[in-house]
């Protein structure tokens, strides 16, 4: 059974005419009572179960970006100092004495 938009009220305001369906819960909200979150109307409770649920992936790959950059600066590093060592163990030994006065 379709029901019609028109005859609906707001699920927060009783008072007040529905505007739009909230896809994610079903019920009926005015236009105060819903947000557009990725071309779709949402009312506020549902779109903050979906923010939440983003922003915890998003923050666990945050993370996982940090440690990986860490993770290769010390990489990096390393291989500086081992190279800058390698360098200057093929210096040969007359370039030592030839630095002395």
């Amino acid at each position: 059974m379709t029901e019609d938009i028109a005859n609906q009220r707001c699920f927060n305001h009783a008072r007040r005419e529905a505007a739009a369906r909230c896809p994610e819960c079903g019920r009926y909200f005015c236009r105060e009572c819903v947000t557009e979150h990725e071309d779709r109307m949402i009312c506020a409770s549902c779109l903050a179960q979906l923010t939440g649920a983003h922003g915890k992936r998003k923050a666990r790959l945050i993370r996982i970006a940090r440690a990986a950059q860490l993770a290769m600066g010390i990489v990096t590093l390393w291989l500086f100092f081992y190279l800058l060592g390698r360098g200057l163990l093929s210096l040969p030994s007359s370039f030592q004495s030839m630095s002395r006065f």
